[in-house]
């Protein structure tokens, strides 16, 4: 098709306001789909995907409309809108020309609406802004309507008023895209220059990558090179996109499609990287402008049955094919045995992660404390630190003055939108990984969003926390923590191991070691900062002696002291594997 009539577009919105939706009636609208093949959330392919309401995976289609006697080619990628998926976002953007902005009509705009918008500007594409949800009783469109015009500084009749669950204003909408959004600009008779925006791997047919073209064309058969890995393939198929892989003989200038590669290992095709047409003189230049995505959050991924290690270092392989942000490297403990040490961009994507090899790979997990990753040089300690935006109604601005402090966030600014507030913070990312959106959702009754970005590192004053149960370490509950905290987390913690861990015929110590400077390698000197002790069972040995032979009674006493002094000395505390569960998570919580 002439570039002309092509229109590469995305939507981006903050979770829940409706993306997939409106992609569901953009199908419908676009007859894309036999409408007794439709159901809601059709470009939400994974299960948990339907079930959550939630975008994860991004997904391309493309659609044909006729306007007048044009006939358009629409590539239209559907986008997550949580905060830990902004990296499929980043995607999505750098493969199209413009992006609906799509806001809630009854909750306005939210932090990662924001977050997005920001990313789509920083890459020059065309913003079409629409308010959804107009049908709804509570909504407030025209407000909403004054609060984007203000964010884009345009005119507020710009904006358009739709609702994706009853198709009211879609195909204006639709229409004002193909009117708007520029075409691709580039030439089919330059050399190959594709951009990799997604990747996955199918079983029968190997890996298979979607991209964008933005010079030349590519037919089946012909020689690819995947320019920062140095890697070569063959196009093996190449075809659009359409609610599936629709073949082709080949994918020209301008539009959206997947290649088939004959690779083996997923690694050599990297998002973001570009692809060119092998040999000299067709060779093209990189696409500038793409970061890769880096893990924030870190967990410890261990199978309650020591036999499924294999099956989960398995599983991870293959989530990971459909999954670049994914990190893991194998690290083991005491006492979970051989385990992995797992990399995520949040807390919504390790509980998508940990879900999926619980239901997909049939495997039983125990997961440590999810932590950030500290850097040291000598005896200094570093932690990420992440610039934090929350919207929340004008109402809710005090409890939120009062409550990120004690996280020991730093206010920066305060920005007014019509009846909400933007605040902007500085906070350490080990302060807000765990509770901390729950936290805000509750102080603002639901109504408060966030979104956050890392800025750098800074110094911090760390102290390691060791916990020993009847002299023997637990190394899978040691963790690092800012020294102001240290007493309280030690206590709470061996307070939480006596309550759990069962009784013994000896006296069992829980303790709590702090190590700080040369001795955080638990190497040196630490001090008990925190201690309980589980009394032994009682019995009376006593019990069946007759009459009042006091001297008896006494050896046979000391008999059993000597005795619990024994096992205390050559005794282990066997700690049942569902103990150490039900600790992680209440330490979790």
């Amino acid at each position: 098709m002439d570039q002309a009539n092509i229109r590469n577009f995305c939507i981006i919105a903050h979770i829940d306001h409706g993306k997939s939706t409106l992609a569901d009636r953009f199908l419908e609208l676009t007859n894309a789909l036999p409408k007794r093949k439709m159901h809601s959330q059709i470009l939400d392919t994974m299960d948990l995907e339907q079930e959550r309401g939630i975008t994860i995976k991004l997904q391309p289609a493309r659609m044909n409309y006729i306007v007048g006697d044009d006939k358009y080619e629409l590539n239209l990628i559907d986008t997550p809108g949580h905060v830990d998926f902004s990296y499929e976002v980043s995607r999505s953007i750098a493969a199209v020309e413009g992006a609906i902005l799509l806001v809630d009509a009854t909750k306005g705009v939210q932090a990662q609406t924001l977050a997005n918008l920001h990313i789509a500007q920083k890459y020059n594409l065309k913003i079409i802004p629409a308010v959804n949800k107009i049908d709804l009783a509570e909504a407030r469109p025209e407000d909403v309507a004054i609060e984007i015009a203000e964010i884009l500084q345009i005119d507020p009749d710009e904006v358009q008023f739709i609702s994706a669950k009853t198709g009211q204003g879609v195909k204006k909408l639709l229409e004002k895209v193909i009117k708007e959004v520029p075409s691709p600009s580039g030439d089919s008779g330059q050399s190959l220059q594709a951009l990799i925006f997604d990747s996955f791997f199918d079983e029968f047919r190997g890996i298979i990558i979607f991209v964008r073209i933005f010079q030349g064309r590519l037919k089946t058969g012909e020689k690819i090179k995947f320019i920062s890995q140095n890697a070569v393939s063959e196009a093996v198929e190449v075809g659009s996109i359409m609610l599936g892989l629709d073949k082709l003989d080949e994918i020209n200038c301008g539009e959206i499609g997947y290649i088939v590669t004959s690779l083996k290992q997923i690694s050599d095709a990297r998002v973001g990287d570009t692809i060119t047409g092998l040999g000299q003189n067709r060779e093209a230049k990189a696409l500038p402008g793409y970061e890769e995505p880096k893990p924030m959050v870190f967990a410890e991924f261990y199978t309650s049955a020591g036999e499924q290690y294999n099956r989960l270092r398995e599983a991870l392989s293959k989530l990971s094919l459909n999954d670049s942000s994914l990190y893991f490297e194998p690290t083991n403990s005491r006492a979970f045995g051989f385990g992995f040490k797992i990399g995520f961009l949040g807390m919504l994507h390790l509980e998508i992660i940990k879900e999926r090899l619980e239901r997909e790979f049939s495997l039983e997990l125990v997961v440590t404390t999810p932590t950030v990753d500290y850097k040291r040089e000598g005896e200094d300690w570093s932690e990420p630190w992440v610039s934090l935006e929350i919207i929340t109604p004008k109402q809710y601005l005090g409890k939120l003055l009062e409550f990120v402090p004690g996280r020991r966030g730093e206010q920066k600014d305060i920005q007014h939108l019509i009846d909400r507030i933007v605040i902007i913070y500085e906070i350490p990312l080990s302060e807000i990984i765990i509770d901390f959106y729950d936290k805000i959702k509750s102080l603002t009754c639901g109504y408060g969003s966030i979104n956050y970005h890392l800025i750098g590192w800074r110094k911090t004053d760390l102290v390691k926390l060791e916990f020993i149960i009847a002299d023997e370490p637990v190394d899978a509950f040691n963790r690092y923590v800012f020294r102001e905290f240290a007493q309280r987390s030690a206590r709470k913690m061996v307070e939480r191991m006596k309550e759990v861990i069962p009784r013994q015929n000896f006296e069992v110590k829980i303790q709590a070691v702090l190590y700080e400077g040369k001795g955080m390698a638990s190497t040196g000197e630490g001090r008990i900062i925190a201690s309980e002790r589980i009394s032994p069972f009682r019995k009376n040995v006593t019990e069946k002696l007759y009459g009042g032979d006091v001297t008896r009674k006494r050896k046979l006493l000391e008999k059993q002291k000597k005795g619990k002094k024994k096992m205390a000395q050559i005794g282990k505390v066997e700690v049942p594997t569902d103990i150490f569960v039900k600790l992680l998570k209440m330490s979790s919580n």
